[in-house]
């Protein structure tokens, strides 16, 4: 992949796929951590008096006009980061985007609405996504695929849309794969991985790859509780796959055979239900009661944890280590974080829930080798999946 500072972009159209999918409560953006990450290739190209055309989506609006997914909000929030006015486009490709793509100056900034108000920007209809990505390609001149969060999908905007136009990779995208290489490529050891999350079947790809790549393999959140099932423990209410059961026991089984230290918690909070404020007690991780459900690592499991991360080079965590939105379940997750922060390993966050819960916990974000902006990109390419929007960019 070549970068933007290879291509000339002085007084020409650039199209900009970020990734700005950010949480919104009504109007109000909750956390502005991915549309602060897009500002810096975005500032490069307006200081080289580019005409940039930022395109993005923003959840599953499912190819229709839906107002509650309006990047209006975030027009709002790119410019008051940027400093710089940003014209905001009511539609894609319809009248609104090409008046205010062709009244752009050099050096000026349009968003346009939503991506996935179209149809065609995730058909899997190759012709669909094609004909829109057409559309796309007539407001640019140029190229730059900046949205790391969605580059494991073969959308349109993402896919299509470079291999129509001269393209580069943004510097977001970059850095974010030159963190990965170092994740499967030469990693400094011992290499710890801490994962966690709802659920197993989401993990099933990323497992099976670093089972044979790393030294030690962490396991919270609600998807550990499908492992201590799979040993034959009670997990009372606890979140559960049973039909991960025998895919787990094969984890286990392969993780011994090849040497790799699996962890799994010895203690959790169980609560009586769901909430906030449900009523809880610290209970062996073995022995949880049948009328209650974990929702967070307890205090020994997270001793233990920091105890397994205290002589790790390398470390890359995705995924929550319980509930961590209520504070009274969010003390797994800070103590994971926080023996992070004070290591001195190279230590990934993999972005999603993870990212959140480093800005919630009001944690420094400085204090961590990177926080990625995406999620599901970063364990596919751990997976070893070829992702579409990479491979697109390196056409």
């Amino acid at each position: 992949m070549i970068g933007i500072d290879e291509l000339d972009v002085k007084g020409r159209r650039v199209f900009v796929r970020a990734d700005l999918n950010v949480p919104l409560d009504g109007e109000t953006i909750t956390d502005d951590g991915r549309i602060r990450a897009s500002v810096p290739t975005i500032r490069k190209l307006i200081e080289r008096g580019a005409k940039v055309v930022v395109a993005a989506h923003l959840g599953r609006p499912k190819g229709s006009v839906t107002p509650k997914y309006s990047l209006a909000p975030v027009s709002r929030r790119l410019a008051e980061l940027l400093g710089e006015d940003v014209a905001f486009a009511t539609d894609v490709v319809g009248e609104s985007a090409q008046s205010v793509v062709a009244g752009l100056q050099d050096g000026q900034v349009a968003l346009l609405e939503n991506l996935r108000f179209e149809p065609g920007e995730e058909s899997k209809d190759d012709a669909v996504r094609g004909e829109f990505a057409d559309k796309l390609a007539a407001l640019a001149e140029l190229y730059v695929g900046d949205g790391f969060g969605a580059v494991h999908r073969k959308h349109a905007s993402v896919y299509d849309l470079p291999k129509r136009l001269p393209h580069a990779a943004g510097d977001l995208v970059l850095a974010e794969v030159e963190v990965l290489r170092k994740l499967t490529e030469d990693t400094a050891r011992p290499y710890v991985v801490v994962l966690g999350g709802a659920k197993v079947s989401d993990k099933l790809g990323v497992i099976a790859n670093l089972l044979s790549k790393v030294d030690r393999l962490l396991i919270g959140g609600g998807m550990a509780y499908t492992f201590l099932k799979s040993q034959g423990h009670e997990v009372g209410k606890s979140l559960l796959q049973e039909d991960q059961i025998d895919q787990v026991k094969g984890f286990l089984d392969e993780a011994a055979s090849r040497g790799v230290e699996l962890v799994l918690p010895v203690d959790v909070l169980a609560a009586t239900e769901f909430g906030a404020d449900a009523p809880y007690e610290v209970v062996d991780a073995t022995a949880i009661p049948a009328d209650r459900e974990g929702l967070d690592i307890g205090p020994r499991t997270r001793e233990l944890f920091a105890s397994k991360l205290a002589d790790a080079q390398t470390v890359f965590w995705n995924g929550p280590m319980g509930v961590f939105e209520f504070d009274a379940f969010s003390g797994g997750t800070r103590a994971v974080a926080e023996a992070l922060v004070s290591s001195k390993a190279f230590t990934v966050v993999g972005g999603g829930d993870s990212a959140a819960a480093v800005r919630r916990l009001g944690l420094p974000e400085d204090g961590f080798s990177h926080i990625s902006t995406g999620g599901g990109a970063s364990l596919e390419y751990l997976e070893g999946k070829t992702l579409p929007g990479l491979a697109a960019l390196e056409e």
